[in-house]
């Protein structure tokens, strides 16, 4: 239900009626603007103000034989008005209208995402200090490599996301602008002071110089900023998908009850939703490619880069909203199993401590490259045994390394057994946790 709460605010921000709306309010602005500068009675702009309104059924009747959107549209308000209407678009160019309007939906749409954003956030953080200590595996390349912990995880996801919060306000700006500077931008037949005063009321920033259209810099800005986010989100959800393998089983989707995974096997439990994420990732970021693209029009503008924007803007915007309400219920709904974490941590023998090993020999003395050799030997010989299929641990619970590590004379005549039983120690590991919460969360 959140989700598709989501996706309808979102989306009723870009239906013909808000494009229209938009339009209807930029024109307004200009009315506005031209009365404080004198050259619209009073009389008639109230009149504009109060009564100017469209038909989308009616626009698109005219536009069938003006084949111009924004005459069809300006003939259609028009119609609403007496002989004010004369004053209704004087000065300017479709461009200032849709180009400003579109300023305006971004804008407004950009806002839900940045809410969105902190909406993860917070979910991260709350599960982020629930598992600060839950211990678990850390892996590169697939491998298991060192103790972490599972709250580390997502405190490097609140990280990541919180420079997405600060590149999208900063996005937010750069978009945020709005023109009515004439034909080629050259106020020819509009002063300055105009385009000054309706952004104003519309609370956008006028762009510093313009030609016939908002520059598409400022749009490939946010088609790229949306698809780090994406990417970033993508990144999450692999994550939670590697996890649930059955083989691995850290966390799992939340499973309904009810809920079935597969039409022929009923035992199924697959993690849909981070599927899901996955492939709306991929859509998100190839919008980036013709928002770049769009950025060299011919000269003071040509119309390359409306079709493509009549797909990616409302697109973007909206796949972004569910995506991120999508990863949020995962996130806050997440089913985190850290008896398998600690199973899986203990998985490979002991080897997850080598490093804490080789790190101890130096101090005695021995160089890098005879503790690596020493360290590593022993590390092989468990890596054989699991091949073979043998326990990971003894019957007393020592792990495989730890008992090889204790029965090699080299090793035993630089480190004492409870020196080397000392590195086997999971709150060395755990020891910074803390202060890294600190940095990341404030």
């Amino acid at each position: 239900m959140i989700e598709r709460y989501a996706r309808e605010e979102m989306s009723s921000k870009w239906t013909m009626e808000a494009k229209y709306s938009a339009w209807l309010e930029v024109e307004k602005a200009a009315v506005k603007a031209w009365n404080k500068l004198g050259l619209i009675p009073d009389e008639d702009c109230q009149k504009i103000v109060d009564n100017a309104s469209f038909s989308v059924a009616r626009i698109d009747a005219i536009e069938e034989v003006t084949r111009h959107d924004l005459i069809a549209f300006t003939t259609s308000v028009s119609e609403s008005l007496g002989a004010e209407s004369r004053w209704f678009h004087y000065g300017m160019t479709s461009s200032d209208t849709v180009d400003t309007a579109v300023a305006l939906q971004i804008k407004g749409s950009l806002e839900l995402i940045i809410e969105d954003v902190k909406m993860v956030m917070e979910s991260i953080k709350e599960r982020a200090y629930e598992h600060k200590m839950t211990l678990m595996v850390g892996r590169s390349h697939g491998i298991h490599g060192e103790p972490i912990t599972f709250g580390l995880v997502l405190a490097v996801w609140y990280d990541e996301m919180a420079r997405h919060l600060k590149n999208l306000k900063q996005t937010l700006e750069v978009i945020s602008v709005g023109q009515i500077s004439g034909a080629m931008g050259n106020f020819a037949h509009a002063p300055l002071e105009l385009e000054e005063i309706a952004c104003q009321e519309l609370g956008l920033q006028p762009a510093p110089a313009s030609n016939q259209v908002i520059q598409r810099d400022r749009y490939a800005r946010l088609a790229t900023a949306l698809a780090l986010l994406a990417s970033s989100i993508e990144k999450f959800a692999v994550q939670v998908r590697h996890w649930q393998r059955t083989e691995v089983y850290e966390c799992e989707e939340y499973f309904a009850k009810g809920q079935k995974g597969s039409s022929a096997m009923p035992h199924k439990r697959n993690p849909i939703l981070t599927e899901n994420i996955t492939g709306l990732a991929r859509m998100i970021r190839a919008y980036a490619t013709p928002a770049m693209e769009n950025v060299a029009l011919w000269h003071e503008r040509d119309i390359s880069h409306s079709s493509t924007e009549r797909f990616w803007l409302p697109d973007s915007f909206i796949t972004s909203d569910f995506m991120l309400h999508r990863m949020n219920n995962v996130i806050a709904n997440l089913t985190v199993m850290p008896e398998n974490m600690m199973k899986n941590l203990n998985l490979t023998g002991g080897l997850v401590f080598s490093q804490r090993v080789l790190l101890e020999l130096p101090k005695q003395g021995v160089s890098r490259e005879d503790a690596y050799r020493i360290v590593q030997r022993n590390a092989m010989k468990v890596w054989e045994e699991i091949q073979a299929g043998k326990p990971s641990t003894n019957e007393k619970g020592e792990s495989l390394y730890l008992q090889y590590l204790l029965s090699d004379e080299e090793l035993r005549s630089k480190l004492s057994e409870e020196a080397i039983r000392e590195c086997f120690s999971y709150e060395y590991y755990t020891k910074n946790v803390d202060a890294i919460f600190a940095r990341v969360f404030g």
